[in-house]
């Protein structure tokens, strides 16, 4: 029998040593307390199992082995457990770990006789509290996590909620592109064989919108006519053709496909681009996505004849059909070349490939050739120029002879338009600073400036602006901070720090290239006579877009607002069914006429529009114009433009091709995505707060 005072005494020498414990010896108990009554689960299961081959201790066995005391009934009774718990305890001593290290053996055989009764009542009201005090931070413990797993789940449950929406989105957004896919290569009969839907595309360099109006042009006049046509188009500047013919077929602003001018400075390449050398045709200077790319990726064949850019090898993906450079072909044999594309079988060949391209593209280089050697007001560009309608006219009764004028879509268009210059509308560039300051100049008739290194731009900048102020024909800009933003001409590090934007019909050159004093006292007159490359909004800068087509009903006004030539990719892609690839555009398919009660677009038309009847050989040409009305934009208040055109739909159109606003489709997702990242991260914060 143990004493009571003794067992008092064990009491407060323990509940002493347990208010003393380290914070590591109340945390084992913790341990000890939470998980013991699942291992004693265990130990008498495996007790239950080894009765079946060990005979079971008797009630004398067991106050043999424990013959401290003699024990009441209700001592007795938990007896029956002390056997459990003492093998627990010697299974857990076989396990022990770094928890278990704050307790001796003494300290253990105590606390199991605590928590049998055998200490004294008062003892027990004492270890009962610490009991509860344990269950209760034992029962916060769980509560935190079931909450812990709980949010985790809403977490998780709200991210899979989310993720399906986006999936369901994207597979409508794939639905309607099938839709739109399978619609469009319906194929249509002409009567002896099917085509899908075909868009031929011609442009005419250097074609301006008021030679339609010199009565040599009666195919493009009629296609006008029939179609439909904006009074013009506008060019991006610079005004020059590989610029501008790489936005036709890409959609884009040349600082943004970076092709910035016919002939440019790369500083990063430490290369020159200049655009007539084979190397022009690497792919490392060509960026975006050009049209034949775009359809040869959706599986639409295509035919390029000798487009700039097509023979460069652009994403390493090729026009089904290709034409190379050759000056050499005549108009007569590019409309023969067109025609021979769409007389090619249209079944599949043994590669499963249809075989037959539903887009041609043309590049016909002849009405700015004739105009920079005569000029644009010249008899001889007037037989060019009706020459190219011709061509176009050749094409047509090529088609109305295969029955396709209401199956084959035919767009015109042209790169830019052709000024007139003289000997007595030159600049020269060594007045106007010292050369020797500068590494590379870009452009023509524009410059380019790239100063050589240790020169100061800002203190250049300004001795050609005060320059600038003395003479009215040309301006300069600061490509970083007074461009003008209409030019769309600052974004790309290919374009020249500095640059000198003559008058439209004014020339810049070195003394190296033409020496204007020298040449005035000879008498020689300054080639070429036709220069292009200025302003993009001055109306000799104009190019065109003529449309025929089952894409392009007829207009009865025929009143198309005028629009920028980064609108032609978008419109080519819809007229296939093509989903267009990034770019600066926003017309989509169809086109609505312009309210009746605006104004005309017709620019005044400037003197250099006067048509010249004579021919333009030396002894002939009129040097009385000596300047052009409409100077470029001012860098001393630079000025941006809206955009003109709106995107317009409209179902009841007598188009025969499927409209899908992918734009709204795309405004969506970004919409979704924003709400998506705004929801996680304010999901993510509750939880943070919540485990705090």
């Amino acid at each position: 029998m143990i004493d009571r005072h003794d067992q008092n005494s064990k009491t407060k020498d323990y509940l002493t040593s347990i208010e003393e414990c380290v914070s590591h010896e109340i945390r084992a108990h913790d341990y000890e307390t939470l998980h013991e009554e699942e291992e004693l689960e265990q130990l008498l299961l495996q007790n239950d199992q080894e009765d079946n081959s060990t005979s079971v201790l008797t009630q004398k066995d067991m106050n043999t082995s424990f013959p401290r005391r003699k024990l009441n009934l209700h001592q007795a009774e938990i007896s029956e457990k002390t056997f459990s718990k003492n093998d627990l305890r010697r299974h857990r001593n076989k396990k022990k770990g770094p928890l278990d290290a704050g307790y001796n053996s003494e300290e253990v055989e105590l606390l199991f006789e605590i928590e049998e009764g055998v200490i004294s009542d008062s003892c027990n009201e004492a270890v009962e509290k610490k009991k509860h005090s344990h269950r209760k931070r034992f029962n916060i413990h769980q509560s935190k996590l079931k909450t812990t797993i709980w949010q985790k789940k809403h977490f998780l449950s709200c991210l899979v909620t989310i993720g399906l929406f986006n999936l369901l989105l994207l597979t409508l957004k794939l639905k309607y592109k099938s839709k739109s896919a399978q619609l469009n290569t319906k194929m249509s009969s002409n009567g002896t064989a099917l085509f899908a839907p075909t868009t031929i595309l011609i442009s005419l360099d250097g074609f301006r919108p008021d030679f339609l109006s010199r009565g040599i042009t009666p195919r493009l006049n009629a296609m006008r006519e029939e179609g439909f046509s904006p009074v013009y188009m506008r060019p991006s500047f610079p005004s020059v053709t590989f610029p501008n013919h790489y936005t036709l077929v890409t959609g884009l602003h040349p600082e943004s496909h970076g092709i910035v001018s016919n002939v440019f400075w790369d500083g990063y390449l430490k290369e020159r681009f200049y655009y007539t050398k084979p190397d022009a045709m690497n792919k490392k200077w060509w960026g975006g996505e050009p049209i034949w790319v775009t359809a040869e990726k959706q599986g639409v064949k295509t035919a390029v004849h000798m487009w700039p850019g097509s023979e460069a090898h652009i994403m390493d993906i090729e026009p089904s059909y290709l034409d190379k450079f050759d000056f050499k072909t005549t108009m007569k044999e590019k409309s023969e070349k067109v025609l021979e594309f769409l007389d090619m079988e249209a079944h599949q060949d043994s590669s499963d490939q249809v075989m037959r391209p539903q887009l041609i593209a043309a590049y016909v280089p002849h009405v700015d050739a004739d105009g920079h050697f005569y000029g644009p007001n010249t008899t001889e560009i007037r037989n060019t120029i009706s020459g190219a309608d011709n061509m176009v006219n050749e094409i047509y009764q090529g088609l109305e002879k295969r029955n396709l004028t209401d199956i084959v879509n035919i767009v015109v268009v042209s790169d830019h338009g052709m000024a007139t210059t003289d000997i007595e509308r030159m600049i020269q560039l060594d007045d106007l600073l010292d050369l020797s300051k500068i590494d590379h100049i870009d452009g023509w008739p524009l410059s380019g400036l790239h100063p050589k290194s240790g020169v100061d731009v800002d203190e250049l900048y300004e001795e050609l602006f005060q320059k600038a102020a003395l003479n009215p024909n040309f301006d300069v800009y600061l490509r970083d901070k007074n461009m003008p933003e209409r030019y769309h001409f600052s974004n790309n590090k290919r374009i020249a720090p500095i640059w000198i934007v003559p008058v439209t019909g004014w020339a810049i050159t070195t003394k190296e290239e033409f020496d204007i004093r020298e040449s005035k006292l000879k008498g020689l007159q300054y080639h070429p006579r036709g220069l292009h490359g200025y302003d993009n909004e001055h109306p000799l800068m104009h190019s065109i877009f003529i449309a025929r087509g089952p894409a392009f009903p007829h207009i009865p006004s025929n009143r198309i607002k005028p629009f920028q030539n980064t609108e032609v990719y978008n419109i080519i892609c819809h007229t296939l069914g093509l989903v267009p690839a990034s770019n600066n555009g926003t017309l989509h398919l169809p086109l609505l006429p312009i309210d009746p009660q605006e104004p005309d677009f017709i620019h005044e038309l400037p003197s250099d529009l006067e048509v010249d009847l004579v021919s333009t050989a030396p002894k002939d040409q009129d040097n009385t114009i000596t300047s052009l009305p409409f100077k470029t934009a001012s860098p001393k208040a630079v000025s941006s433009e809206n955009q003109e055109s709106t995107v317009e739909s409209n179902s009841s159109n007598t188009s025969k091709f499927l409209t899908i606003d992918h734009d709204w489709i795309a405004n969506k997702e970004d919409e979704l995505w924003k709400w998506f990242m705004e929801k996680t991260a304010q999901i993510k914060s509750w939880y943070d707060k919540s485990l705090a």
